[in-house]
Order: structure tokens, then sequence, then C-alpha cells
């Protein structure tokens, strides 16, 4: 069941949908359409007569002739409709506050607003309190469910940290499969010596403007069941398709530089057009440094996550490109060898976008959104597939490693699986021939498969039976077993690579031609080849040879032994697609018997 409130429905109180100041919205040289109609229930008592109050229509716009050519306007939602699960949680609260007797104003702030206008789903409810803690409100609100024999799921209390730009406590509660989060409107107040702020109490017009976006500052008030927009230019913004700051960028940066990549997320995520002030202050040094210094690298990386996993990672790279962040988010280390040249970063563009395009193309298999991400950074990061650095110890250590686990605190497994990508990338090289030709051509000397080929020899040696497509056959499904279901990913970020080799290193980038119809054909070819070959779930298949069995036939106790014939196994499996246990198991004596009679 969906419930749907009018925008312009009010409840329990005549306050205005919108509140927008007549002398705003006189802007030379600038076009204006604004559709209302005036209500004598509009007025609001103490509001200054300058500050006119409408019904406000959604056909409204503040985009210049010019503008409108070139950036057509979004058609906002006329309803926010409330889910079922939504309509329930905002009664409770409204219980709560008649429960408690609270003269207490509850708003749904940001993400969730933004959403509903634009006719998304959003399970984002922050819940913005005038008159108290979040903490405190949490506390009334269990009171409140604990006489209704209403189970909380889970709830916790956030402390702020304000060396990491984390200034406001924010309590969380789980009702109803939903977390909400209850944080106090605030103010900030800035001393001089100080970019920590010190926090009170504020009115939901100061809050709003203390927000990173205006597009971000819009508020839901529960208790009116009316939108609000106090910066009275969010609902302006969101139509005309634009990233904006409440207050002046640059400040607003330098107060959480994480903004700074918020902007770049929304504008990416949105398709709207960063504003040229804040694209000035985002590129700004002192912004930049602020952001490297003064934000954790867990809540950058987040955001960068965020970034590729949305559906516009092309445009977030390339703002970050333009606006010289790159090397602040994915900072190196001093040490990276060969130091990485300021050409990288348009060609961690150009093959992030070949990536993004070939994933999209119909027909080229289902990615998972796991595969998708992974894909995403493989390919962002494969300038760097051979850059280094110097450990503690004087290890060598792939400088993609330093990126996934220093510069953005991501997974271990997120580094360990795209350099297994990158690794497995250049192994795929080397078998992309053979397997569009479905022959072993050139395949007698690999440097990453000496072992393989060496067992291949022993194996099919003198042996008319053995498949003419077994050296192929083989060493595919080694490098498939190694990589397991992120093979077609490997195989992808390859042909990257191939369809660009041996063109002249010092071709301009802009000019670099992956050939993605070229691409496809070649990865539909290779495919198709690997299904043939039955390799398709390869690294599923069991051995028909377990430990215990070789440690009987080979008469062994353990160790490195045990090791080199399961990979001789495997190589005899890989090249007898039909043998059996017994047969795998025959051909194991007869070399066991063979290397006795030599010895």
């Amino acid at each position: 069941m969906r419930l749907s409130l009018p925008i312009n429905t009010l409840i329990n109180l005549p306050r205005p949908l919108l509140q927008i100041s007549s002398s705003r919205y006189r802007i030379p040289n600038r076009s204006l359409t604004v559709a209302f109609r005036t209500s004598s229930l509009l007025r609001v008592s103490g509001v200054s007569p300058a500050l006119c109050c409408y019904w406000f229509s959604t056909t409204m716009t503040t985009i210049g002739e010019e503008d409108k050519q070139s950036i057509p306007s979004i058609e906002l939602k006329e309803n926010i409709d409330l889910t079922e699960k939504e309509r329930m949680i905002f009664d409770r609260l409204l219980d709560t506050l008649r429960h408690c007797n609270l003269d207490t104003q509850l708003r749904v702030a940001g993400g969730w607003v933004r959403d509903k206008l634009l006719g998304k789903d959003s399970d984002d409810i922050d819940i913005a309190i005038d008159n108290m803690s979040g903490s405190d409100f949490l506390d009334k609100f269990k009171e409140y469910l604990s006489t209704r024999d209403e189970e909380v799921q889970g709830d916790t209390v956030i402390e702020r940290n304000p060396d990491q730009s984390k200034h406001l406590e924010t309590a969380k509660l789980r009702i109803y499969d939903q977390w909400i989060d209850f944080v106090n409107l605030r103010s900030e107040e800035y001393t001089e010596n100080s970019r920590i702020p010190t926090m009170k109490f504020g009115t939901a017009k100061e809050d709003a403007f203390r927000r990173d976006l205006t597009i971000n500052s819009l508020f839901y008030n529960i208790n009116t069941g009316s939108v609000e927009d106090l910066t009275e230019r969010g609902i302006d913004d969101l139509k005309s398709r634009r990233i904006v700051t409440p207050l002046p960028a640059k400040a607003t940066f330098l107060d959480d530089p994480l903004r700074v990549l918020r902007a770049i997320r929304f504008g990416a995520r949105f398709s709207f057009t960063l504003d040229e002030e804040l694209k000035e202050a985002a590129s700004s040094e002192e912004v930049r440094v602020a952001l490297g210094e003064k934000i954790s690298r867990e809540r950058i990386g987040n955001e960068i996550d965020l970034m590729i996993s949305g559906n516009g990672p092309v445009s977030a790279v390339t703002y970050l490109s333009d606006l010289k962040l790159l090397r602040v988010v994915f900072a190196f280390p001093s040490s990276a060898e060969p130091t990485p040249s300021e050409k990288c970063d348009s060609l961690c563009q150009s093959y992030l976008e070949a990536m993004w395009s070939l994933i999209q193309t119909p027909g080229l298999g289902e990615f998972s959104g796991e595969q998708r991400r992974l894909a995403l950074y493989a390919a962002l990061f494969l300038p760097f597939r051979k850059t280094v650095y110097k450990d503690n110890k004087g290890k060598s250590i792939p400088v993609v490693n330093h990126i996934f686990k220093f510069s953005m605190k991501r997974k271990t497994s997120d580094a360990e699986t795209v350099m297994n990508i990158h690794r497995t990338t250049e192994r795929f090289l080397s078998l992309i021939g053979s397997l569009q030709l479905k022959n072993d051509v050139q395949l007698d000397k690999l440097d990453w498969a000496t072992d393989v080929l060496e067992h291949w020899k022993s194996i099919s040696l003198n042996d008319p039976e053995v498949p003419g497509t077994s050296k192929i056959r083989v060493l595919t499904g080694i490098l498939l077993r190694d990589i397991k279901d992120f093979w077609r990913v490997a195989l992808l970020t390859s042909l990257l690579l191939y369809t660009v080799d041996g063109m002249n290193k010092d071709q301009e980038i802009e000019r670099l031609d992956f050939q993605l119809d070229k691409t496809r054909e070649i990865y539909l070819t290779i495919e198709e080849t690997i299904r043939e070959l039955g390799l398709d779930n390869i690294w599923d298949v069991k051995p028909l040879v377990n430990g215990r069995e070789i440690m009987q036939i080979a008469e062994l106790k353990g160790g490195s032994q045990i090791r080199e014939w399961q990979q001789k196994l495997l190589t005899w499996q890989l090249a007898y697609p039909s043998g059996s246990a017994e047969e795998c198991k025959d051909w194991m004596r007869e070399m066991k018997a063979k290397r006795q009679r030599t010895e």
C-alpha cells in the first residue's frame, strides 16, 4: 500500500509549503515563470510583508533562456508518496509527541525529501529535531514504543568527532526493519583561530544553510505534512539540475571538506551541473589540503566507493581529475616506482570510460554489482598495475594495494581481487590469439606458465589421443581456476590493453582508441571458445584424485611433493576433460614407475 500526500497539503498548522522571498527572484536578464495562487491562510504571523508566501507549483523555473537550451529542467513530483512503512514510522513519531506532551517539530531532512520529489524511493530517513538532542528524543521514542509492546530492533548513539569533521552527535534506531537517524537542528559558530565549530541548537533555517548542498537542504515537516525550502532555492536548483552550496562554497568546504566529494558524487549521480563558484573552491589549494589532512581516509574511501558503485562513475572521476583531486583521494606513497606521470590521470579516465561502456553492453554477459564495481576499479588503476613501492621491510608492494588499504581504507579483499585481475590480465593477453583461433599457436614460451607447460609436455608426449586443444585448455583452465568468477572482468581488462597494444607510447592520450566494437567482438568470440572448451565454472570442478590418494599412490609422507603432484594431476585433468579418476590414477602410477626406473 502506498499513501500519497500532496506537497501543498497542510496538516494541523496553517504554514506555507514554501517560503519564497519576492526579492530573491529579481534577477536581471533572467526569465522567471512562477505559477501560484494566494490564500489568506498562508499568511504567517510575524513574517515580514517582503516575505511572500505562496502555494507552489512545480512548473516554476528561474533558468534563463540560454540555460534552457542546454539544461532541460526536471519535472518534480507533485506529491510526496509515503510507503506503508513510512506512514507507520511517522505516525509513531507523532504519537510520541502526544504521549510525552512534547512541543517539538520533527522534520525529515535532506536526501529523502530530494529523492521523493524526484519520484525515487529512499531508505535514508534522517529526523531533525528542533528543541532537544537526538539521543534525548530517542529515549522518548523508545519509552512510547514500550507502552505499545513494540520492540526496537537496535539503537545506538554515534558521538561527535570534530577532528574528523563529524560535528554532530547522531542517535540511531531500527524499527520495522528501517534505520532512522535522529539529530538536533544546529547552527555553528567558528572562532577566528579554529576550523572546529561550536555547536548549538539552531532554527530550521539556520540548519538548512549549514547543509552541504541546496538540493539536500529541503525538509519534510512531519507535523504539518509539508515540504520546506528554507534556503529559498533548493527546489529551484533541483529543477534546474544544479549543484550549489547554500553558503559560499569555499567556506562550506573548509567547514567540512568531505562536502567536496559529496558535491561531485551527487553531480555525477543525477547528471547535474556543478556551480562555477563551487568548482573554483573545490580546486583551490586550501580546500585540497584540508580534504587530505582533515578528513579520515575511511570517509574519503566511502565516498569514492559510492561514486564508483553509482550510475555516473565516469562523470565522477572526470570531476575529480578536472578539479585536481585525484592525487588527493588516491594518495600514492612517496616511494612509488615508476613515479606516476600527470598523463596517468587522463589515462585512468580513458580506461574507466571504456570499461563502463563495455560492461553496459547488452548481450555481453551479466555482471553482478560487485563484479561491476571491481571491474571499474581494475580499469581505473590499470595504468598503475606495474607500479610498486617499498614497505617498511623493503619489500616491493603493488601501489594498488596501498591505494585500497591506506588511501581509501577499503577491504583487503578488494585490493586482492583487483590485483589478481591485473595479474590475470597480463596472462590473458598471451592467450587471446589462441583463444580466438582455437588452436595452440605461440604458447610454447610463457613466463607465467613454465611449470604447467612442462607438465603438459610430459602428459602429451607420444600420446596420439591427446585433444588438439589440450594445451590452450590447460593454460586457460589454470587461469580461470585462479581468478574464478571474475574471469570475464579480467578478460575485458586484458582486451583494453590488447586493442591499444603496439600504439606509440608517446601518442596523445586523448586520441587513444580502444576500438570498443572490435573489443566486444573479440570478447564474445573468446567467451564462446571458453564455453566450448567446457571451462566455464571450471574452478568448481573437484580434483579427480585427492591428497590422501596422492600420498598413498606416490608413497609420500607430505611436503612440497604433494603440491607438485596436485599441479600435475590438475594439468592431466584439464588435458583430458573426459578422463576418469581411475585413468588419472593409472597415469600417476605409470609416471611414478618411470621415475623409479630412471632413478
